[in-house]
């Protein structure tokens, strides 16, 4: 079985965010894709459980905009059933138990879900808590104790993961070279150190786990 006391945590490692060629690219991001690729690699040997949260929209979600400021709204991206959604080859999860946002899944359906190694969070809105309905469940569910989040981007979708995370008791440590900011949106570092979340290098992470 995994170590149940901890959790990997790959937030939206998609081709619209990581490909130059993606609807929302988030500049830069593809300077971390080797360090992911490592990280995938070494939960996988390590068999840690990796949550892959992703976003997963449909034509009416509420954050999508033909004219987008940038800050809460957004051009369209990461479609359903469209290559923009799909995790880019370095994270790929393996194997995966997939939760979709638009269907509530009993206990027992979400504890059969955890013993798959990889499981994948569909969500409609940036914060993987609001935007599937079983996130809280999956998370009480694993129960760990320290959660390693990383991917992008940092001022969105990995800020809510970590907030949500922290405020259900759980440590939390960044890996902040291996996360992205979009621009013009404020970054939460300051708000991580109210919170007590911990900022590691991957080179460290053995000495947390």
């Amino acid at each position: 079985m995994f170590e149940k006391e901890l959790l990997f945590w790959n937030v939206d490692t998609q081709f619209d965010f990581m490909n130059k060629e993606g609807k929302l690219y988030v500049a830069g991001s593809e300077e971390i894709l080797p360090l992911l690729k490592h990280i995938t690699s070494f939960a996988k040997k390590a068999n840690i459980q990796v949550v892959n949260s992703a976003d997963h929209h449909f034509a009416d979600a509420k954050e999508l905009s033909d004219t987008p400021d940038f800050i809460s709204t957004f051009p369209p991206h990461c479609m359903a059933n469209t290559i923009g959604a799909d995790y880019m080859v370095e994270v790929q999860p393996e194997n995966p138990s997939v939760l979709e946002w638009n269907k509530l899944y009993s206990s027992k359906e979400i504890e059969v879900m955890t013993k798959s190694r990889n499981l994948v969070v569909y969500k409609d809105v940036f914060d993987v808590f609001e935007g599937n309905p079983n996130t809280l469940s999956l998370v009480n569910s694993l129960s760990p104790k320290k959660v390693f989040v990383y991917g992008v981007t940092t001022n969105v979708c990995v800020d809510c993961a970590v907030c949500g995370l922290v405020k259900q008791g759980i440590q939390v440590f960044v890996i902040n070279d291996a996360i992205k900011e979009l621009p013009n949106i404020p970054l939460p570092f300051e708000k991580w150190d109210t919170l007590g979340v911990n900022q590691i290098k991957f080179s460290e992470i053995e000495k947390y786990i």
